[in-house]
């Protein structure tokens, strides 16, 4: 049996999805602690909302293992639901209802406490409690479905996109907020497009192509390792070795005389080399941003140098 961590708030081991013609998942592991912001990047059908799915258990895996909070989600679901607040990409919310009721008739499925809370959350949005869902904005839909996610104070909170629709000082102020459920030891798993907002905000981060993940580390521990190193060359022709290990070339782009390489491992040694080459008028190295991170994950292609 594959291994799982049962002290981590979400360990999958070996998941796969499989769907006719499609591999959603293709033998995925990870580990999400206790008190932290776990970022899932990747662009859209890389699998993200089809993990979120097997974990919350709205789907079976094909094969693997998972656990949240403990528990398995193909067993445990409502107990998981429970205990999880979960916002999707598109919340469901009944039209006919106004804000207020909403409320009300979700938290019949909680402790007391719930109505209250949720209350001072649309309140802290702006959204009026009398006015029908049918009549919201985009971006009202998205404020209520994270009230309503966060009344009952999760142990683990999941949202996929949840920022979609919102304005900038909103989502700032939301984001901001997942950093005060991280210090009284809450965690959240954030799948998002706004890799800049992730980067604000996000302990650890997972990037997720083709159904993989291509990296799952510590943000500190990413800026640490990943360069983006520019190379300026005499003539565009001019030929790179391979940098020696253990250093890797995540991508690799020409432009002109020029070229710009995400470089995993690359040193001060390694960059002293290429400046001493024939035809190499000169190389800067500096951390690589997130984005550029997530940039070559996906579009990257590989040891180019040569």
């Amino acid at each position: 049996m594959s291994n799982i961590n049962q002290e981590a708030v979400i360990s999958v081991s070996q998941l796969t999805v499989s769907f006719p013609g499609c591999d959603a998942l293709r033998g995925v592991d990870l580990e999400v602690p206790r008190g932290t912001v776990f970022a899932l990047l990747g662009e859209n059908g890389a699998g993200k909302t089809t993990l979120i799915r097997a974990l919350t258990g709205f789907l079976h895996p094909s094969s693997g293992n998972c656990r949240v909070l403990g528990l398995d989600p193909t067993v445990d679901a409502l107990e998981i639901r429970r205990r999880v607040g979960y916002v999707a990409d598109a919340p469901a919310l009944y039209d006919w209802m106004k804000v207020g009721e909403i409320g009300w008739f979700t938290s019949s499925f909680y402790e007391v406490g719930f109505l209250d809370r949720f209350r001072e959350g649309v309140s802290r949005y702006g959204v009026p409690e009398d006015r029908k869902i049918r009549h919201l904005s985009k971006g009202q839909r998205a404020k209520v479905a994270l009230a309503l996610a966060v009344a009952h104070d999760p142990e683990l909170l999941i949202l996929d996109e949840p920022t979609s629709g919102l304005d900038p000082l909103v989502r700032r102020e939301f984001l901001e907020s997942m950093l005060d459920r991280v210090a009284t030891g809450r965690t959240v798993l954030l799948s998002s497009h706004q890799i800049a907002e992730v980067e604000r905000v996000a302990d650890s981060v997972a990037i997720m192509h083709a159904g993989k993940f291509q990296i799952v580390e510590s943000l500190s521990s990413l800026r640490d390792s990943v360069t983006e190193v520019t190379v300026s060359l005499d003539d565009p022709l001019v030929q790179l070795p391979l940098p020696d290990a253990p250093a890797i070339v995540m991508s690799d782009r020409a432009e002109g005389r020029q070229r710009q390489m995400v470089m995993r491992g690359f040193n001060n040694e390694a960059a002293d080399q290429w400046r001493g080459r024939p035809g190499v008028s000169g190389v800067t190295v500096r951390s690589a941003t997130l984005d550029e991170v997530f940039a070559a994950c996906v579009r990257g292609n590989g040891k180019t140098a040569h």
